[in-house]
């Protein structure tokens, strides 16, 4: 059972107003908040170890490259890689959607396909894209229904040897939704495929086994998971990262460099190019002991709680509509109030206290699918509160009568 009591204590943020208000803070899936725990490890490094890695003969760099290199082998665990060099440390997801998309540039030609879905985040969509113009390649998406689930039918018909790369995230950032990846990755390996997977919104509340799903890429960020922002990581089976070419050339990836000729670094550093967020990496480890701590089956048990309380609340309201209604779903909430404008609700419930999300969450294509500017989006996470769900209908309900 969930110690909520004593897992609040562990956010310091959580105890400041805004406003004259005690902070709600809904945005989860945009950010997390990050425990003392966390806070602790970053405050650590840098009053006591501070140095480059994986260069230095002296202790500090020594201690500096083991804690690393530890948080490597942490990540590689939790997310159970086969090998811990198959966890490359980015500035997060975006960038590692980027070095892959920049890796497949030489492996993709013209007359290719690329699939996506319709419930991309834009940073799984613009890459691509741009890949297309470079290749000559042609981007297909798998349409979506209006309980913001993918049409499966669709996506087997979109598949043929002409597939080269299919692109899903685990969980919309919009709408929650749970997608199917183990049936997409099945379905894309039949034709020879190779699968990225955006785990972006999936990793705070879901444990995946990236062997059991065979998935050939997997990126996450850890400011989603109670870390820093500006550290993430991409995983990718062994074979496919030997394929790709480096993404940055500098220091670390190399093996040897000279006028004539360089060759590059074995794995992981071939992708590790200059100096990393050395501390970044260091907490993102620490992040991920402190939801094991808690275990992700007890996270996701109390945020289904907090989920099915939060539609039930927010349902009563009339004139008001939520987007994104799958039965497999995580704890995230797209509403609209009939007539307003959610940049007009998001600002008034900021000056109750309350942090929600407005917008298109960049996620356009799914707004532009419903027909709307964008939505209110409250997303929960282990830390909140039942009564703080309370406070937030309690907002709405005001910003209603306010705003009509």
């Amino acid at each position: 059972m969930l110690d909520l009591k004593n897992i609040r204590k562990d956010f310091p943020i959580l105890n400041r107003k805004v406003n004259g208000k005690p902070l709600v803070y809904f945005d989860n899936a945009a950010t997390s908040q990050t425990p003392q725990q966390v806070i602790d490890v970053i405050v650590d490094y840098y009053s006591n170890y501070n140095a480059n890695i994986h260069r230095g003969v002296h202790t500090l760099s020594q201690e500096a490259t083991d804690k690393y290199e530890a948080a490597r082998n942490t990540i590689q665990q939790h997310f159970n890689a086969k090998h811990a060099y198959e966890i490359i440390l980015t500035s997060g997801t975006t960038e590692s959607i980027n070095l892959v998309a920049h890796g497949f540039a030489s492996l993709i030609k013209e007359g290719d396909e690329i699939i996506v879905s319709a419930l991309e985040h834009h940073s799984n969509i613009v890459p691509w894209q741009m890949l297309c113009e470079k290749t000559g390649a042609l981007l297909k998406v798998i349409p979506m229904n209006l309980n913001g689930e993918l049409e499966m039918d669709t996506y087997s018909q979109l598949l043929s040897d002409k597939t080269k790369l299919v692109f899903v995230n685990h969980i919309s950032n919009a709408l929650g939704t749970i997608n199917p990846i183990t049936k997409i990755i099945e379905q894309a390996h039949a034709f020879g495929a190779a699968v990225l997977i955006d785990g972006a919104q999936a990793a705070p509340h879901i444990k995946p086994d990236l062997q059991a799903l065979d998935v050939d890429f997997y990126v996450t960020s850890a400011h989603k998971i109670c870390g820093p922002t500006g550290i993430g990581m991409l995983y990718g089976k062994e074979e496919w990262l030997e394929k790709l070419p480096p993404y940055q050339g500098g220091g670390e990836m190399i093996a040897t460099v000279s006028f004539e000729k360089t060759t590059y670094a074995g794995l992981p550093h071939k992708f590790e190019a200059g100096t990393p967020n050395i501390c970044g990496g260091i907490a993102f480890g620490a992040a991920i002991d402190y939801m094991n701590n808690i275990g992700f089956d007890t996270i996701a048990n109390y945020e289904n709680e907090l989920l099915v309380y939060g539609t039930e609340k927010l349902l009563e309201i009339e004139g008001l509509k939520i987007y994104g209604t799958s039965k497999n779903k995580t704890s995230v909430i797209s509403f609209n109030l009939q007539g307003i404008h959610p940049y007009d609700v998001g600002t008034l419930l900021d000056k109750m206290g309350i942090a929600v999300r407005t917008g298109h969450h960049c996620a356009q294509p799914i707004m532009d699918f419903y027909n709307i500017p964008g939505t209110v989006r409250a997303s929960f996470a282990f830390y909140n509160t039942k009564a703080e769900i309370d406070a937030l209908v309690t907002g709405v309900k005001k910003a209603k009568m306010m705003l009509s």
